[in-house]
């Protein structure tokens, strides 16, 4: 597995699955195919085909001062998901693909999760037989406080993917609210000196960002503000399961700014090929400067 050393901190990609084709309606259901083959010499053939868009469910491990953190959790082995059959019931070895990244689940120190879809949050938990436990026991999970509660059954919200997240909350982020182990923010919150979080919503109203910064070296987390590198010209182009669109398109475009005015790679959970990049501004859109080299 390929890590990259920004600063002081390393990053490596952990792979839950490495190939993962949704429909392109299903995604962005109101673009035009014809703008996707506009932009075919950037998205064929890593990350679209005239039917699909190619996903990876990934996890990031973040090693900085001292401790071990992963950004998301991917989707999990053994979920009952009945109206996500792609997700439901899988077996992969993404804990043998953690522990060739060196990682061990009891020595993961933090899990930040972006958000609490049922893509982000899977393996906070395992089947120990009886019952769904932590999966990381020694972890804070870090989570944004108006994610919980509007995804909370208890709360009676409406997600527009109320349909896929069936289940999701009672065996991935209940038992490790039940463990004790989830530690709950608003405004921001600070990891350590070279890491912190800081609300981006509009995809969930809790979806948040991981920025990096260390020397002179800068990086963002950007979960699922980013879905396909379409986006980048298309900045105002939200997928359908984006609760606030204007919202999303509002923090993508403030983050993906800041980003090309820090010269900071961009890390999106689920992008294939390289699964980051830099990006340059294009007049009042994006494009990528350059692939970073996992």
């Amino acid at each position: 597995m390929n890590t990259i050393t920004l600063g002081d901190i390393d990053i490596t990609p952990v792979i839950d699955l490495p190939s993962a084709p949704v429909p392109r309606e299903f995604v962005f259901p109101d673009t035009p195919l014809e703008e996707w083959h506009a932009q075919e010499a950037l998205l064929a053939p890593d990350h679209w085909t005239p039917d699909e868009i190619h996903f990876v469910m990934r996890t990031w491990v973040v090693r900085s001062e001292g401790r071990t953190i992963l950004v998301d959790t991917a989707v999990g082995n053994g979920k009952d998901r009945p109206n996500l059959p792609s997700h439901a019931h899988r077996r992969t070895d993404f804990l043998g693909n953690l522990a060739r990244a060196g990682v061990r689940p009891e020595e993961v120190d933090a899990v930040l999760l972006t958000h609490l879809h049922g893509d982000h949050v899977g393996w906070n938990t395992y089947f120990d037989g009886t019952n769904w436990v932590p999966t990381f026991p020694n972890a804070h999970y870090v989570v944004n406080r108006a994610d919980f509660d509007f995804y909370n059954p208890a709360n009676g919200n409406a997600p527009k993917n109320a349909a896929y997240a069936l289940n999701v909350f009672e065996d991935s982020v209940a038992p490790v609210h039940e463990a004790g182990l989830m530690t709950f923010w608003e405004d921001e919150y600070v990891v350590d000196g070279g890491l912190r979080i800081e609300p981006a919503p509009g995809h969930t109203p809790g979806s948040s960002v991981i920025t990096l910064t260390s020397g002179t070296d800068r990086a963002v987390f950007v979960g699922d503000m980013l879905h396909s590198p379409f986006q980048l010209q298309k900045p105002d182009c939200s997928p359908a399961l984006d609760e606030d669109v204007s919202q999303a398109a509002a923090a993508r475009r403030r983050i993906l700014g800041r980003a090309c005015d820090d010269n900071a790679l961009v890390l999106p959970a689920h992008l294939a090929g390289s699964g980051a990049a830099e990006i340059e501004r294009d007049g009042d859109r994006f494009a990528i400067k350059e692939w970073a080299a996992f």
